[in-house]
Parts: C-alpha cells; sequence; structure tokens
C-alpha cells in the first residue's frame, strides 16, 4: 500500500512541486518516494514495500516508456494475471502486482478492472495519447480524489497532497456543512473542500485535452436464491472466507491482524492463525463497561495467538483528535475513528500489514438497526392514515417509550433509514447552524440508491443503502486514512469480489432475525471458534466518550473550542453551549451531537486556521520553494 499525487500541464518547476506534494502524503511510503514528470504531466508516489521489496518501482513504465503508472492498493491474484499476459507476448521486468496492471491495460484496456481481484486506486498516462486514465476499486476500499483547476487537472490519494501547488485552490466548501451535521461525514461524492471530488467505487476516469469522462465498471446487484438450504450457505461462506483469507495474506512481510471482541475480526483472526503464527493488536480501556479487551484475550487465548493490547486514556484521545481529523482529510464525526488510529499506531510498531474484519456488516447484515423492519413487520400491517395519526401524536408529546417505535413506523424504509447515522435530523439541523445554507435533504443523497432496488426486501435496501453510503463515506474512509497514518496497510477479506459474489445471492432470512444478525456468517465461523465468540452482539460505540464528555478536561476544551472564533462562526454558540451543559448534567446524552461540532471545528482549524497542522505545513512549504 502507498500513496500517489499529480496533475497534469507544464509550464513550471513540476519536478519541485511535485516533491513537495510527495512530501505531504510521504506517510502513506515512507520506504521510497519518486516521480516522473513530462511536458504533459508530473506524477509522484510514496512506497510502503510489501511485496517484491526490492523491484517495482514507481511509478513504473511499460516497455517502450509510452505508459507509466502509479498504483495503490494490493492485487491478490497478480499471479495468475501475470500468466495469462505472458502467454500474450507481455514481458515482465518486475515480480510484484504492478506492472501486471500496467500490462494488463496495454492488452484489455478498461476491460483489466473486472479482471483484478483486490483493492486499488491507479492512474495510467498515455504519453502517445497525452491521456490519463485512472480507476477506483470495486468497494471504494483505498481513496481516489481528483480536481480540475486553473486548467490542471490533479489526483490524487488524500487532499493534503493538492495543497502545496500554487494553481490548487483552497476554498471551504460550506454548503456541505447542514449534511455533515446529519450523516456525520460528507455525503455523495464531492467534499468539504471546494471543487475536490471523490472517484467513486467502481468506476474509472479518462482525462484527455482537457476533458474528462467517468464510466462505470462494476455494480453492486443482489440475486438471492432462497431454494438453496442454510446449511449450503454456510459450506459455502467457510470455503470462500478460508480462500479469501489465504488470498488476502500474500506478502514479502510479516501480516498480522487487529482482534476486538466481535465475530468479524475473530474469524479472520481465526482463518489466519490457522496458517501462519499470528499478532494481534486490540484497543482497550481502563472502564472495562466499554473495553473489548477481554473478549479479545478469550479469542486469542483459544486461538493460541499473540495479542497486544494498546490501552487508551482519556486525555490521549483528547490530545490526539486534531492529528486525526488531520490525517483524515475530511472531517469524520465518528469517534471509533480515533481509536483506529491508536490501534494502528501500535501495530505499526511491528508490522506493515494487517487484516481487519470491515465489511462483513454490510455483506452479510450485521448492523442491529437491520432488525428493525421485522419488529415493525406486525405494527405496519395496521392502516397507514392511522400509524400517521399516531405518529403525529407522539412527536408533540415528551419523550417516552416507543415513541421512536411509532414515527419510525409510520414512514416507509425510504424515508426513515438514510443510513448507520442521522446525529442532526434534518429540520432540526439548521438551528444549530449560524447563517444560511443551500441545504439538502438527506433523501437527495439516499433516493438514487433506493431506487436502484425498489423491488427488495427492506433489510436489503438497508445493506444496499450502507454499501454505498456509510461504508465508503465511514467506514473505508476511516480504516485507509487511520492505518496509513502509521504507514499500515489494511486489508479488508471481507470486502471481495468473491465473498460478494457469494453474498448477493444470500436471502434475507438467512442474514438476519428478530434475536440476532450476520446468522449465516455466524454459524461459520462457529466451526472455527466458541460459541460465545461467534454469538457476540455488536458494540456500536465501545469506547467511554459519555463518560470522559462529563469530566472537565474534556468539558474544558470543547468548551473553549466552542465558544472560540471558528465555533461562533458556524454554529449558535447557545444551542452547542446548551448540548454540553445538558450531558454534562447527565439529563441527556448528547455525546454524538457534542463530537459531530467539535470535530468539525477541529478539522477546519487544521485545514483552514492559521494555526492548523495543514496550514502550517504548507507555508514551509511555500517558504521552501521561494528560495529555491
Amino acid at each position: 500500500m502507498c500513496g500517489f499525487v499529480g496533475f497534469t500541464g507544464g509550464g513550471m518547476d513540476s519536478a519541485t512541486l511535485i516533491d513537495s506534494m510527495i512530501d505531504a502524503i510521504r506517510h502513506r511510503g515512507p520506504d521510497s518516494q519518486n516521480s516522473y514528470v513530462d511536458d504533459g504531466i508530473a506524477m509522484g508516489f510514496a512506497r510502503l514495500s510489501i511485496i517484491d521489496l526490492s523491484g517495482s518501482v514507481q511509478p513504473m513504465s511499460n516497455e517502450d516508456g509510452t505508459k507509466i503508472i502509479t498504483f495503490n492498493g494490493e492485487i491478490y491474484n497478480y499471479q495468475e494475471l501475470r500468466e495469462d499476459l505472458i502467454q500474450k507476448g507481455h514481458i515482465f521486468r518486475t515480480h510484484g502486482d504492478t506492472e501486471t496492471i500496467l500490462h494488463g491495460y496495454e492488452e484489455y484496456g478498461a476491460g483489466i478492472l473486472n479482471k483484478l481481484r483486490g483493492m486499488f486506486a491507479f492512474v495510467i498516462w498515455d504519453k502517445k495519447e497525452q491521456k490519463l486514465f485512472g480507476a477506483r476499486d470495486f468497494f471504494g476500499i483505498k481513496p481516489f480524489y481528483y480536481a480540475t483547476m486553473n486548467g490542471r487537472f490533479f489526483y490524487g490519494s488524500e487532499i493534503k497532497g493538492f495543497l502545496p501547488h500554487p494553481d490548487f485552490v483552497k476554498e471551504f466548501n460550506r454548503d456541505k456543512l447542514p449534511d455533515y451535521m446529519t450523516f456525520g461525514c460528507v455525503p455523495g461524492y464531492d467534499t468539504f473542500f471546494k471543487n475536490v471530488w471523490k472517484l467513486k467505487p467502481g468506476h474509472y476516469l479518462e482525462y484527455q485535452q482537457g476533458e474528462l469522462k467517468i464510466e462505470k465498471y462494476f455494480e453492486v446487484t443482489f440475486d438471492m436464491d432462497p431454494d438453496k438450504t442454510m446449511e449450503y450457505y454456510v459450506e459455502e461462506i467457510k470455503k470462500t472466507f478460508e480462500d479469501s483469507v489465504h488470498a488476502h495474506k500474500v506478502s514479502d512481510v510479516e501480516v498480522g491482524c487487529f482482534l476486538s471482541s466481535g465475530v468479524d475480526s475473530s474469524y479472520v483472526a481465526s482463518e489466519l492463525s490457522r496458517v501462519q503464527k499470528l499478532r494481534t493488536y486490540t484497543i482497550g480501556f481502563d472502564d472495562k463497561r466499554y473495553s473489548e479487551d477481554e473478549g479479545a484475550k478469550m479469542v486469542s487465548d483459544e486461538l493460541g495467538v499473540e495479542n497486544y493490547l494498546k490501552i487508551v486514556s482519556d486525555e490521549e484521545y483528547l490530545n490526539n483528535a486534531s492529528l486525526v481529523q488531520y490525517h483524515l482529510d475530511e472531517p469524520l464525526a465518528n469517534p471509533s475513528a480515533n481509536l483506529l488510529f491508536f490501534v494502528s499506531q501500535r501495530a505499526a510498531e511491528d508490522l506493515k500489514v494487517v487484516l481487519s474484519g470491515e465489511g462483513a456488516d454490510e455483506m452479510f447484515g450485521g448492523y442491529n438497526v437491520y432488525k428493525e423492519p421485522l419488529d415493525l413487520a406486525s405494527y405496519q400491517k395496521l392502516p397507514l392514515p392511522l400509524r400517521k395519526g399516531l405518529a403525529g401524536i407522539a412527536k408533540v408529546l415528551p419523550r417516552f417509550k416507543g415513541k421512536n417505535f411509532l414515527i419510525r413506523g409510520s414512514l416507509p424504509i425510504e424515508e426513515r433509514y438514510i443510513g448507520n447515522s442521522n446525529i442532526f435530523p434534518y429540520g432540526e439541523r439548521e438551528s444549530y447552524l449560524k447563517g444560511s445554507y443551500v441545504s439538502h435533504r438527506p433523501q437527495t443523497y439516499t433516493k438514487p440508491f433506493y431506487d436502484k432496488v425498489k423491488n427488495l426486501d427492506d433489510i436489503t435496501k438497508m445493506q444496499y443503502m450502507d454499501m454505498h453510503v456509510w461504508m465508503v463515506q465511514e467506514i473505508l474512509l476511516k480504516a485507509d486514512k487511520m492505518s496509513m497514518a502509521h504507514s499500515l496497510e489494511l486489508r479488508v477479506p471481507f470486502l471481495d469480489k468473491e465473498i460478494f459474489a457469494l453474498a448477493r445471492r444470500i436471502p434475507t432470512k438467512y442474514k438476519v432475525s428478530k434475536e440476532n444478525t450476520k446468522l449465516a456468517l455466524r454459524q461459520a465461523a462457529r466451526t472455527r471458534m466458541n460459541e460465545i465468540s461467534a454469538n457476540r452482539r455488536k458494540m456500536a460505540f465501545p469506547l467511554p466518550l459519555p463518560e470522559w464528555l462529563k469530566e472537565d478536561l474534556y468539558y474544558d476544551t470543547i468548551k473553549e473550542a466552542f465558544t472560540g472564533p471558528i465555533g461562533r462562526e458556524f454554529f449558535e454558540t447557545g444551542k452547542i453551549l446548551t448540548l454540553l451543559e445538558e450531558h454534562r448534567a447527565g439529563r441527556f446524552n448528547h455525546s454524538r451531537r457534542i463530537w459531530a461540532v467539535y470535530t468539525f471545528i477541529l478539522w477546519y482549524q487544521v485545514f483552514f486556521g492559521s494555526e492548523g497542522i495543514a496550514a502550517k505545513e504548507s507555508s514551509q512549504k511555500g517558504k521552501e520553494l521561494s528560495h529555491e
């Protein structure tokens, strides 16, 4: 895993500029940094050596030097593809996966994408045609940003890589703030940096002579087969997942594993431990109500693997919050991102590669909220006008048990479910914001996805939604950015094209019941671990943030931010201070709302404040360039 950055066009000292842009993402690839520059393009690369350690230097060219590639990710079937391409006459100079993509593009063009098995984002520059080809993997595991400014096309693994270039215009995309308040992230494929976009998963782009074309090459679809039995699917999961873990362990360096108390990472660790000696890494807290270390220790003892525990203190968590937002590039209100930062930091002391359990919930139906359609089924048999009337009464009454049930039960899935986050609901969020905004209903982002699966059951609709919003914009964003902050490659064997080819066929009844989630996956996992580990319920926010926010350290720090210049510029001070006071008094749990506001303030300070991390780095780079 590595990082790339680049821009089209000449007319400046491109070699110096691209070097400064590489420096901004050096954490993604500390082993070596290289570039390629001609009159049409400047391509930069920072390498974390995983496969073919002494070879596979990037940017890499083909035999005649007419095509040059930079690639971030891993291709797990590259050896089979390599043999196919050799049979077709291609000559290889290295033993890694990068050259396989390059020759595959020569042979198949964009058709190579659906032949790949892995996680990837890459660009290929065609010198003859003066055309840039770029692609992002099927599920969006690897990031890919792009922008067109001042006649140049910028692309890269992280937005911060664009900042040193004088033609890149850093401008805050203010109208995304209401969306962030609801989703806790930036939904869709634009960003908080105006005119900077994310390439969609399963898409590729071509940029030539100032024209940008984007095409889809992969579509997530479901084709459930209800005629097969639960036992059939359990056996298929066992075989397919074993194969996926085996494929994802391909490396010339040691591979470890993150381990929580949940079934997903436990299943990964179990499979990996069967074929190699294994080191696992876990986050914990002194407050055992929130800590997963005891469950993780039970799993590691059962598997006979080493387990390294990182205890995170309240002070350490708070003191690193700005650095977390810096590495994320995009503000993210999910407090578990900070935990991933710390467990990655600990694992990187020993390793370059870890496997993790991301994607299992989306593939196999793991979120507890997926049980809601089953819980509401009987109630929704009542006539809609009656349910609407009861919901109307409930809305005006004070909080009571069942209020949310009555309100949500009156709504179709397309209106009530926008994903795993709904921090400040639409209609309420603007009261916390200062000024006017171009504000969009959450359904602006969710309706296009629901329209594609209108004939499927509600639980599958929720899965589809989460695969395109929550998973991409939150789960995979933090997985990549937090691991790469410490030069650690994180691989996700549940997000594999062969796993999805199976998961898309599993009927809903084998995924979710009123009692539990991931039914078929848990049965498969039981053959590899004990009953307790296989059935352990998912912990939504396993950290003591609600308690920490009541402490003087957090209260004083966040209050200062809320009443500071950024807080006053964007938020109604009295409203956000009320959240802080009510939470501290124990009247309500406002932890998610407080953290969403606070992390935005931190992010804005980092990238747009004069004393922020990115601003300081950009200023220093500018001084260095001006003296050269």
